[in-house]
């Protein structure tokens, strides 16, 4: 596990968060969007899985987690990365039902054979399109990898600790 756990105001995450395409509010303190979440970090990568609650939810997939962000920027294999933070979510909570989604912007992603060709190379497939356009990616619990627990550093989580 080269994932370590971290949080929703995380600097160091805030930053590079800032240059995901998705990002709304680049420079705000908190770069994730209220309610459940698992923030992962590593140097040169971040991760948020979120998970809104389904009444909250205005696509087809409420109830699964969310890929909220995901950007690697050297830390290696996109893939690699991708399955390890989805066993670090499995290892914070049960998988819902329908598993694990992201979208992808394909107008807005460097163009590719496969759009969200990390995301298929790490198990996810094509389930379908939402009312805005985006390319839905789902992860059903069954393919998911095993529970694995991230590197919990303290300075990491309470950064006045140092």
């Amino acid at each position: 596990m080269t994932w370590r756990l971290s949080h929703r105001f995380d600097p160091r995450a805030r930053v590079m968060a800032d240059r995901h395409y998705s990002r709304q509010k680049p420079g705000t303190p908190q770069f994730v969007a209220p309610g459940r979440c698992l923030v992962l970090w590593q140097p040169g990568a971040v991760w948020v899985t979120s998970w809104p609650f389904a009444e909250f939810t205005h696509h087809a997939w409420a109830g699964a987690w969310v890929c909220s962000i995901f950007r690697n920027e050297g830390a290696g294999l996109s893939s690699d990365l991708i399955r390890e933070a989805v066993a670090a979510t499995c290892w914070r909570w049960q998988p819902p039902p329908l598993g694990m989604v992201t979208f992808v912007d394909v107008a807005r992603v460097h163009h590719k054979r496969d759009p969200g060709r990390c995301f298929r190379k790490a198990g996810f497939r094509p389930c379908g399109t939402t009312g805005s356009g985006l390319l839905a990616l789902q992860l059903l619990p069954i393919d998911m990898p095993d529970p694995s627990e991230p590197h919990v550093v303290q300075s990491d989580l309470f950064p006045e600790a140092h």
